[in-house]
Order: C-alpha cells, then sequence, then structure tokens
C-alpha cells in the first residue's frame, strides 16, 4: 500500500510506542495486554487526531487554504490539535465548539483543551448541543472569504476519507511493530465516536490481509448507529486509496454498553479504568474517549471473553489533558 501518492504533512513523532503493560496483565489476571502509545504523537501533548490531521491539513495546504475551519465539543482532543497544527504551519484557526455537557463546572468550562485552545490563540465560536454544524460551519468559512481569506472545513475529529487516512498508515505500523517484536496480535481494542481512527484501521488491516479483529469501543452513540457510521466512512475510504470492497459490513464490530450517561458523562467503571492504569502502569487515559473505552476492554477481560494466552493490543488515544477538566468528577480515593 503505497500512502506517499496522498499530501502529507509532518506534524507526529512516529513510530508510536508499541508496550507491553505487565503489570495490568497481572491485575487482570490475563490476557497479556500491550497498548499503541498514540498519546506519544507529541503536538500539543499528543492523541490520534494528530495523524488524521497529516493529511487533513495537507490537503487544505494544497488548495490554497490560509484558515482552518473545524468544530468540536468543548473539550475536544481534536480542537486541541488542529489549532496547535495550525499555529505550526502558520494557519489562522476558526473553531466551533459545542456546549453538548449540560451545566458544566467551571474546571470544564475553562481548563483542559478548551484552556490549550485559547493558549494557541484560535477563535473560538460556541455554540449550544444540537447546533446544525455543517451549516455553522459553511456560514463561518464565508465569513472568512467575504474578508479575503481562503477557508478549509475539516470535520469534527478530522473523520472523513482524507483523514482516515492517518489510520490506515497506523495499521500498517502496528503490524510492523508486531512482526519486528514476534508478536501475534490476537484482538486489537479502541475507543470509537467520530468514526475516522476505526474507520482508517479497519482498511489498514483489511488491505493487508492481516486478520486481525478490530473491536471499538463506542463513547457516544448507540451500536447501530455507531457500526453503520465506521463502515460508511471505511467504504469510503477503500475506495479513496484504490482498495475497494476489502472492507464487508461483519469486518465493523462496536460495542456501546459502555457509553453511559452520554458522551462526556463520567462512569463509575471509566473511573475506575483511569485509576488502575495510572496505579498500574504509571499511564494517563481521558475521561471521554479512551478511558471508556479501557473500561470497556476491562469489563471483557474480566467476563472472560479473551482467553489467558492471547494478545490484546489497545490503541490509546491519548486525550488525558481533559483529566484536569474533569478534576471535581473523577473520584480517586
Amino acid at each position: 500500500m503505497h500512502l506517499s501518492r496522498f499530501p502529507r504533512v509532518s506534524l507526529a513523532h512516529l513510530p508510536t510506542p508499541l508496550e507491553h503493560l505487565p503489570r495490568l496483565t497481572a491485575e487482570l489476571g490475563g490476557p497479556q495486554i500491550w497498548v499503541k502509545r498514540d498519546d506519544c504523537t507529541g503536538l500539543a501533548t499528543g492523541g490520534n487526531k494528530t495523524r488524521k490531521l497529516e493529511f487533513s491539513l495537507a490537503a487544505a495546504i494544497e488548495e490554497g487554504a490560509d484558515t482552518i475551519v473545524t468544530v468540536g465539543a468543548l473539550q475536544s482532543n481534536h480542537v486541541r490539535q488542529t489549532v496547535a497544527a495550525t499555529c505550526k504551519l502558520g494557519l489562522s484557526c476558526e473553531v466551533l465548539l459545542e456546549h453538548r455537557v449540560q451545566d458544566p463546572s467551571d474546571y470544564y468550562a475553562n481548563s483542559g483543551n478548551v484552556f490549550l485552545d485559547r493558549l494557541f490563540g484560535a477563535n473560538l465560536h460556541e455554540h449550544p448541543a444540537g447546533t446544525d454544524f455543517d451549516a455553522a460551519m459553511q456560514e463561518v468559512a464565508e465569513e472568512v472569504r467575504s474578508k479575503g481569506g481562503k477557508p478549509y472545513i475539516i470535520p469534527g475529529g478530522a473523520s472523513d476519507k482524507i483523514g482516515a487516512l492517518g489510520y490506515v498508515n497506523c495499521a500498517l505500523e502496528l503490524l510492523s511493530q508486531a512482526n519486528d517484536q514476534g508478536l501475534v496480535i490476537d484482538h486489537l481494542i479502541t475507543a470509537t465516536g467520530s468514526a475516522g481512527t476505526q474507520a482508517g484501521l479497519i482498511v489498514g488491516l483489511k488491505a493487508m490481509n492481516s486478520n486481525v479483529p478490530l473491536l471499538g469501543i463506542g463513547v457516544s452513540a448507540a451500536q447501530a448507529a455507531q457500526e453503520e457510521k465506521v463502515f460508511e466512512l471505511a467504504v469510503e475510504t477503500a475506495d479513496y486509496i484504490g482498495a475497494s470492497g476489502v472492507v464487508q459490513r461483519e469486518d465493523v464490530v462496536a460495542n456501546c454498553d459502555y457509553v453511559g450517561d452520554g458522551y462526556g458523562i463520567p462512569t463509575e467503571s471509566m473511573n475506575e479504568a483511569i485509576i488502575m492504569l495510572a496505579r498500574t502502569e504509571g499511564l494517563l487515559f481521558d475521561p471521554v474517549y479512551s478511558g471508556k473505552g479501557l473500561a470497556g476492554m476491562i469489563d471483557l477481560i474480566r467476563r472472560g471473553e479473551y482467553s489467558k494466552s492471547q494478545n490484546i493490543v489497545f490503541l490509546h488515544t491519548g486525550g488525558s489533558v481533559a483529566l484536569f477538566a474533569y478534576a471535581d468528577q473523577l473520584d480517586l480515593t
């Protein structure tokens, strides 16, 4: 697979580490657990969106854009990485922030990711939950044009066929690392939300005939809706790279039993998972995405879904900056 034919800028520290977690493995009594450290991509504390932005921002620059328009929740990891990348590349950034969490605390409204958005100098437009953001981004883009600018819209999570290339590439990177380490990956697990990470991984894994099953642990939508969103994007991405037909509907699997009361709302299992990883492996996970994905994996292991002889890789999507936004909601006792 030759992804070099697609425009790309260098933003991430790659390859990210693939590490064994012996103390977590012992804590749970097996299987062998590994982590793919995409919290270590480097940009503005790192995270999975940096891989996507390497392709999304290259496409914007190729089109002559000088201003990026994007969207995310108030504590969006995607927004934080996007505004940092635009600083690095000398672009302006217009951000639409959605107030998805009702009655946010002062921590949530002003620290964590949103504090860094302001530090990086993004122009923030705050909107209530349920706003038609496709229309709203078009309006902002038109305002940029009216002032002589050249906008480029990146969807939430950079989750389109261009951004998903970052995780097609990640699948190739992971398989190469596993081959070099003699590691047979029996299962790959990651959090899934805006769909680009899971969709890109599926395309890469299938195109390489890896026979590695991928499970997405949902953080927002119900299972049927999440799987359909991922499948549609995976098909579009496969077509885009010239691998049409490589992804079948049954390849897309999401478990959405760990969402709790909704996006961005803490759960007891997420709280436990974050503390467990901090205190067994010294690793930080975020409350919104990776924490809930991790909670799902831990519960599935406890329920005996995986045998002790198997190797599981959890892809860490980053986002630990959001821990500060939830400092008053996490129970550390």
